[in-house]
């Protein structure tokens, strides 16, 4: 199923637990580092790099981009090591994220609670995903390297609902 972002609460509401989509839209980027960064400039009251209403984020660290590549490889990580942050930033209006693997009770109470879903992607595709990237820009935390925050403009961007915004789960 075609997708474009961003999500809404309708959108998540119509996707169900194994649907197979192809998001086109701004996805962000944010792994273990750039999401204990986010926490705190909440918590700091601090203005954020991106409006997380109805925002995608991809647990992603893409490889450099070789020559005349917009990224390297860009797969998939361990969706669980954001579980403590994930839950804060849905109740602020994160629709989804995208990763790979189970998340805990608490994430998909969250999910739950705000009409989101949970994406995952096939972990060790990452070179294939990446052709689906057709714009990279880093807006945040430049010194955190492959753990920035990028801004990817997608085009048919294969994932898979995991956990869809009535609690079902594809675990």
């Amino acid at each position: 199923m075609k997708v474009t972002l961003p999500l809404t609460k309708e959108i998540c509401e119509n996707l169900h637990a194994g649907d197979s989509l192809q998001l086109s839209g701004i996805i962000y980027t944010a792994r273990d580092a750039a999401h204990k960064r986010l926490v705190n400039m909440i918590h700091k009251n601090e203005t954020l790099p991106f409006d997380l209403k109805d925002a995608c984020i991809y647990y992603v660290g893409p490889t450099p981009a070789p020559p005349h590549a917009i990224v390297g490889s860009a797969g998939p990580t361990t969706s669980m090591r954001m579980d403590a942050y994930a839950p804060l930033l849905y109740d602020l209006g994160v629709k989804a994220t995208i990763g790979k693997g189970y998340r805990t009770q608490e994430v998909k109470d969250a999910i739950i609670r705000n009409h989101a879903c949970y994406l995952i992607c096939i972990g060790g595709a990452g070179a294939l995903l990446s052709q689906s990237i057709k714009k990279a820009e880093c807006i945040a935390f430049e010194d955190l390297k492959a753990e920035a925050i990028y801004r990817y403009e997608v085009e048919d961007f294969p994932c898979i609902v995991a956990i869809d915004s009535h609690g079902n789960s594809v675990y």
